[in-house]
């Protein structure tokens, strides 16, 4: 979950914007809770865009105008149905809490072979299942993805996300190394191995 401090608000054709302090990493279609700003903008909201420029309105079409000589950062904007507000300073906060749920307890049970887990190990691959489904939504969305939280966007997606699940359960009461049939009897972590990386499209070049 994420909490952003709101700076400024406006209303202009049935569209609300909020500035925000630091840039939220929602996209259009994301659910957000808007909180303490008024009984106007309060309440659950679906993000429409994030635009980077003055909001003037909606044209004869529908279509969004702004103003692209007044730069304005870390906005989110969303359909809202009010008498126009001019753009003030504003109060409050914005929530963005998604619940991702590409795999399940099951998958990662699976992919290690247990074949039938005990209690404590079906609670303790929930728990990784849980860490690896918002570990994997969080860094394909921080390299660019654009991704629903409760459908997986792909098989490899899937895979590399059941794998770091895997990853986690064999870390179980280690802490840098998981148990290895190898000769060494232990592997070292250093980080993401290449292959998950791969799988889920992370670390990958941005380009303009």
């Amino acid at each position: 979950m994420a909490v952003y401090t709101i700076t400024h608000k406006q209303i202009a054709d049935n569209y609300g914007v909020l500035q925000l302090l630091t840039n939220a990493l929602v996209q259009p279609g994301d659910s957000i809770t808007v909180a303490a700003v008024d009984a106007t903008f309060n309440g659950t909201r679906t993000v429409y865009a994030c635009p980077q420029f003055y909001y003037l309105g909606v044209d004869e079409y529908g279509d969004l105008l702004y103003n692209y000589d007044l730069p304005i950062q870390n906005q989110v904007l969303f359909k809202l149905t009010a008498a126009d507000v001019e753009r003030g300073p504003a109060t409050g906060t914005l929530t963005y809490a998604p619940t991702c749920t590409w795999i399940t307890a099951a998958n990662i049970e699976d992919w290690l072979g247990i074949g039938t887990a005990t209690v404590a190990d079906t609670t303790f691959l929930t728990q990784c299942a849980s860490a690896a489904n918002a570990f994997a939504f969080r860094r394909r969305q921080e390299s660019g993805w654009i991704d629903s939280p409760s459908t997986v966007p792909s098989g490899d997606v899937a895979l590399g996300t059941i794998q770091y699940g895997g990853m986690l359960y064999r870390q179980r009461g280690s802490i840098d190394s998981f148990a290895s049939f190898g000769d060494g009897g232990a592997v070292t972590v250093t980080g993401l191995s290449g292959v998950i990386k791969q799988l889920l499209g992370i670390d990958r070049p941005q380009v303009a």
